[in-house]
């Protein structure tokens, strides 16, 4: 069953359907998206919230990209991704809760 999860990227709120099972997910991409974001607004090369967006998906995208082309074929190293990016949401949710508290 489906169920709204508010994420906030760059100030701003979204409610966006989820399955349960996947709200983690959702939590941590939204929080790359955003990290992602600020970074490339950071810089200062780039104007405007659109155009920032566009960049954001743009470097995710090539990262995926490069991901599926370099380390596709390496088990060992798609299994340490895997890891690496479970422990990335463990410590986000592990932060989320605490500014909840």
């Amino acid at each position: 069953m489906s169920s709204p999860v508010t994420v906030t990227i760059l100030g701003k709120e979204y409610q966006i359907a989820c399955p349960e099972e996947e709200k983690e997910a959702l939590i941590a991409s939204a929080k790359m998206v955003h990290d992602n974001m600020e970074k490339i607004r950071h810089t200062g090369k780039v104007v405007g919230v659109d155009r920032i967006a566009v960049m954001a998906a743009l470097n995710l995208a090539h990262e995926l990209l490069i991901f599926k082309h370099d380390e596709g074929h390496d088990m060992e190293k798609v299994n340490n991704k895997i890891l690496q990016l479970k422990e990335r949401v463990s410590a986000f949710l592990e932060e989320d809760r605490q500014l909840e508290l």
